[in-house]
């Protein structure tokens, strides 16, 4: 299934979380939970040492799973490790993109003049769709120079998700969505991930301004609840992505020692609270729809 056929149906619910969080086996359990508790996409992290995007309780996570030891050729074996049934997007930094196809030390060893030859991002995209990725979100790759990836992602068949903010506007929204494939995550509120008692009052104006773009709008940064999920699809969005109020529960439970399963059973039953939030709003829109 495609990123796109994943909002045929009505709002797509897309979680993330950080892949190793907080070791591979529990990390493996808690993105399974997911699945069964509603995701229609996943977007898995591939943890960056320098995640600018992202607020503490993603930074957090970041660390556990690095400490954890994961890395990209880790990732890829994750990936192929997992047993669910959504899409799964890679959500990482261009410097690991790029740099996974350097070369060897011993081809740099030999090479004469010294430097290091960079094969740029094919080879990750390439190794991504060998093992099931559907696309990618990138969020410190401008736009202006994500030619390289977009050409690898159209030669293997993945998408590119680009994030909107708030005051993405003019030539450079134009520029954006003259790429983007799969989704366009908008982004809620200006700042760094984290979770939030509020909707910002900026979402509906973004999607006002991407309603003339044909490609589903997923709405994210901060939404915590299915009143939030609710709020968000009725007012226009075509799916909800929640990450930083999915990390708490993976980082509560680290904290206090709980099992696995414990865990992955309180990550299903948010998951469903999300995904029901979202429905509900749907509801809301579908009677305008039929009335037009």
């Amino acid at each position: 299934m495609s990123l796109e056929d994943a909002f045929a149906d009505g709002p797509a619910f897309i979680p993330y979380l950080a892949a190793g969080d907080p070791d591979y086996e529990s990390s493996l359990e808690y993105v399974e939970a997911l699945d069964r508790g509603g995701a229609d996409i996943i977007e898995l992290g591939l943890p960056f040492s320098e995640p600018i995007a992202e607020g503490p309780t993603i930074q957090n996570a970041v660390v556990r799973s690095l400490e954890g030891g994961m890395t990209p050729t880790r990732f890829f074996e994750f990936v192929e490790d997992l047993d669910v049934s959504v899409p799964l997007v890679c959500m990482t930094y261009y410097n690991l993109i790029y740099r996974y196809g350097d070369e060897s030390e011993a081809q740099r060893a030999s090479n004469t003049s010294g430097e290091t030859v960079s094969n740029g991002p094919r080879p990750f995209v390439e190794k991504a769709a060998e093992v099931g990725i559907e696309g990618f979100v990138v969020p410190d790759l401008p736009a202006e120079e994500a030619g390289p990836l977009r050409e690898a992602c159209d030669e293997f068949g993945l998408d590119l998700v680009f994030i909107v903010a708030p005051t993405t506007r003019g030539d450079r929204l134009e520029r954006i969505m003259s790429q983007v494939s799969g989704y366009v995550y908008v982004q809620a509120r200006l700042g760094v991930t984290g979770a939030q008692e509020d909707v910002s009052g900026q979402t509906e104006e973004s999607l006002d301004r991407l309603a003339d773009y044909d490609v589903p709008k997923a709405v994210g940064f901060g939404i915590k609840t299915g009143e939030h999920a609710e709020r968000i699809v009725a007012g226009g969005a075509d799916g909800i992505i929640v990450g930083s109020a999915l990390v708490d529960i993976v980082a509560e439970g680290a904290e206090a020692g709980e099992s696995a399963e414990t865990v992955a059973g309180r990550l299903e039953e948010k998951a469903r609270e999300l995904k029901q939030g979202a429905l509900r709003g749907y509801e809301q829109r579908v009677p305008q729809a039929e009335g037009k």
